[in-house]
């Protein structure tokens, strides 16, 4: 027999390798890491820094400060920059301030009150280093949920920037009867506090990784912002673990426009950066006229992005500058299948590196995403990764109608298949349960929602998500809702991303929220979607007749919208989460949508119509009397 050569030899065996790795995704898993490796990971560390009595990110900004990367770059917005050191001497001055005229004194919250700036960093850090806990208001709120935000977690203080005065200032006079006193900042405010020296160390030695090191507040769309709580040890271990799966290095430069009062900015951009000692260029937010031209000066090569931003970018006009820039990578999550690659293509970005986690949640996964396999996943699944986390994290098929998990004869929760949405649960050690979930902050009926019990055999304890999501045969991991935003017609189940992937591929739509409406006489919720049309193109001079056969020959009939809300734009949290409530509320009844002042036209797609038509009382009235089936 003919002797098979080396080279040959080893040419197969890297094929071979290759091959498995696409098909089982060991590398990912490997890359991926477990639940098992990642907590023996997370108590080394921690340990490690609650003996140094090193907690706080403010803690690694003085290692970089005071160490061999003193003159690297930290940050830069609007003309101004810093390095390490710079920001650090900046930060004493202005916790001198908190600890001396304020009188911030360790385990204390204070809430702070801002858009994007380098001073809020600043605040932030300060009372960090001042061994308080800082809770982040949404900087978007006035009236009971500014107030119920500050009063919530006993600050004294609401340190709020001049730029939001006009929205604190209406709630002066309940925040004062609260007890509550209203400080503000501005950039030259802290630019004349004199320099007193170094924050004195011992105001955060005492710190246990199990203390509060913030309060970060829920958008608020399903009733007042509930505060959950972030332990210093989570805070420490969230940064160290982002940074080390991104690769983060000092040559690395971040980009975003995100709100710095949620944890995506901070947990996901910032805190990591600080780990790694790498720069980030932040803009005050979002705006198409100064989002590329701030890329593209930059110099970044790291991009973070949520969904609804790049959508708004690839529906914006082409400028100048979308293409000039060094951007290798996108970060972020929520990017959208209908997006997803001409977000790529058009911009250049090579890639998407898309994640799932949530401020109240946990089980993050990632997909780093580079070609057409894992276009629009969440994340990859091999071999690997189910024999490490198999047992600890699983689907449940739920009911579309009451959100409910779906139990079998003997009360157990019955598993989603392959396949199948489903709510991912997270099995948890109940000696454990207070460590991985404090909870929210004085809200002990929603965190108690949050656990559920004798899920697949008595005495066992679970996360519940309250997100859905499903897994295909080749192991890719796709976000299909939150719960909420799934409704049950026709006896099917609907998904309303789903749904919007179809909608927001017509060249007319540039903006679409989906969403189940109550109808008289029809068990379920029907559907029904607020569009925006596209540029060029109004409710007048949509083609009505096309966009009904786009959406009828790529959805199931009962997934089809049958009404449609003409509006000039979408409700948007802070965080770019659709605002869909008063949508829901209204639904399509005259008189609803009359009282709620609303001057958005509505269109239905009447049985057996091949057009989406003017929506007219009649039709209402016909509907109620039973006379028209929808």
């Amino acid at each position: 027999m003919a002797a098979i050569p080396i080279a040959a030899t080893l040419a197969g065996a890297t094929a071979l390798a290759a091959y498995l790795d696409a098909k089982l995704h060991i590398r990912h898993d490997l890359q991926a890491g477990s639940l098992n490796n990642a907590t023996a990971s997370t108590i080394e560390y921690t340990t490690l820094k609650a003996g140094q009595k090193r907690l706080s990110i403010y803690h690694l900004i003085e290692d970089h400060a005071l160490g061999t990367t003193a003159t690297n770059l930290f940050l830069e917005f609007e003309g101004r920059s810093w390095t390490y050191r710079q920001f650090y001497d900046d930060v004493q001055r202005v916790g001198s301030w908190l600890i001396g005229e304020l009188g911030v004194a360790p385990g204390e919250t204070v809430a702070i009150d801002g858009g994007n700036s380098a001073e809020y960093l600043m605040l932030w850090f300060a009372l960090e280093a001042s061994g308080a806990c800082v809770a982040f208001v949404n900087c978007n709120l006035t009236g009971a949920p500014l107030v119920h935000s500050a009063k919530l977690c006993d600050s004294r203080y609401l340190i709020a920037d001049r730029g939001v005065e006009g929205l604190v200032a209406a709630c002066s006079q309940e925040l004062s009867e609260h007890g509550i006193k209203t400080v503000y900042y501005d950039e030259a405010f802290f630019a004349s506090l004199p320099s007193r020296g170094r924050i004195p160390p011992e105001q955060s030695a005492d710190a246990l990784p199990t203390d509060l090191a913030s309060l970060i507040f829920t958008s608020g769309t399903t009733g007042l912002p509930k505060g959950v709580m972030i332990t210093k040890g989570r805070h420490i271990n969230t940064a160290r673990a982002i940074a080390t799966y991104l690769k983060l290095k000092p040559s690395n430069k971040f980009y975003t426009c995100l709100p710095l009062y949620h944890a995506a900015a901070q947990s996901l951009c910032f805190t990591p950066s600080i780990h790694a000692g790498s720069a980030v260029r932040l803009g005050r937010k979002f705006s198409h006229k100064t989002f590329w031209p701030e890329v593209h000066e930059s110099g970044a090569n790291r991009l973070q992005y949520v969904g609804e931003l790049c959508r708004y970018l690839v529906n914006a006009p082409v400028h100048p500058l979308e293409r000039s820039h060094r951007l290798e990578e996108a970060w972020g999550n929520g990017q959208r299948k209908d997006v997803w690659e001409t977000f790529r293509q058009r911009f250049n970005i090579p890639v998407i590196h898309e994640l799932y986690s949530a401020t109240d949640g946990m089980g993050s996964t990632f997909n780093r995403n580079q070609g057409d396999f894992s276009s629009a996943a969440i994340g990859v699944r091999g071999s690997i990764w189910h024999y490490r986390n198999g047992n600890n994290e699983f689907r449940g098929r739920i009911d579309a109608d009451t959100e409910e998990l779906v139990r079998d004869s003997d009360g157990f929760v019955v598993k989603a298949l392959t396949g199948e949405p489903g709510e991912v649960l997270h099995r948890v050690d109940p000696a454990m349960a207070s460590a991985v979930f404090l909870g929210y902050y004085k809200n002990p009926s929603s965190s108690s929602k949050r656990w559920l019990q004798n899920v697949f055999e008595p005495g066992d304890l679970f996360f519940r998500s309250g997100d859905v999501m499903r897994v295909d045969a080749d192991g890719r991991v796709y976000f299909v809702d939150r719960l909420g935003d799934t409704f049950r017609w026709k006896s099917e189940n609907v998904s309303t991303n789903e749904v919007s992937d179809i909608l927001g591929s017509f060249d007319q739509i540039a903006e679409c929220s989906v969403y189940g409406v109550a109808i008289p006489n029809a068990d379920g919720r029907c559907g029904c979607a607020t569009v925006v049309p596209a540029a060029n193109t109004t409710a007048e001079t949509m083609d009505y007749a096309r966009l009904a056969e786009h959406v009828t020959s790529r959805l199931p009939r009962y997934a089809v919208p049958v009404f449609l809300k003409m509006a000039p734009g979408l409700a948007y949290t802070g965080t770019f989460k659709i605002q869909k409530g008063a949508a829901k509320r209204e639904g399509v009844d005259p008189e609803l949508i009359a009282q709620a002042g609303s001057k958005d036209m509505v269109f239905w797609l009447p049985p057996g119509g091949t057009s989406y038509v003017p929506f007219r009382r009649q039709d209402w009235d016909e509907i109620k009397a039973g006379k028209v089936m929808v």
